[in-house]
């Protein structure tokens, strides 16, 4: 029986361990917190404001990524979900590069070699309902060539721009 309520509890601590979400994390939390709860980043990198911002990819088949920014005082400053129609529109080809890409979207989860260059992928949901991909298509100069919005749809009506 103690074994029973031993593995009973384990399971409920792995459950809930699972369920973390930078999402849960006001500003003011510390970073120690979000690490201890969420774990280790996928991504850190550096605004040059000199936050540090915490990428926490939930793919490559998730539809989320969540940067927590965490200001020079060691305290999450925001927490975002960054694959958004809105962020794929921020992307301007010709003038942005790889990195900038990187920085408004995160690490693709999917990257595609082509003789007319590169193409990253994400998944998304649109509008966050609908299921989709956001892909940019780079030059060979490593400029944006092309952003584009698949959406999973049955009825024909497949891609915006």
């Amino acid at each position: 029986m103690r074994l029973w309520t031993t593995l009973t509890a384990l399971s409920a601590i792995a459950a809930l361990a699972g369920c973390a979400s930078p999402t849960s994390f006001a500003p003011g939390s510390s970073i120690v917190d979000v690490r201890a709860r969420v774990g280790t980043p996928t991504d850190i990198r550096f605004d040059r404001n000199g936050d540090e911002l915490w990428e926490y990819a939930r793919g490559p088949e998730g539809f989320e990524t969540y940067v927590v920014r965490v200001g020079a005082d060691g305290k999450v400053k925001e927490v975002t979900q960054i694959l958004t129609d809105d962020q794929l529109m921020k992307i301007v080809p010709g003038t942005m590069t790889k990195a900038d890409v990187k920085n408004l979207l995160g690490r693709p989860s999917d990257q595609t070699f082509t003789g007319a260059g590169t193409v990253w992928s994400w998944r998304f949901k649109r509008y966050g309902v609908q299921p989709g991909h956001l892909l940019v298509t780079f030059n060979p100069d490593n400029t944006v060539k092309e952003r584009i919005a698949i959406i999973d749809v049955s009825d024909g009506r497949s891609m915006d721009k």
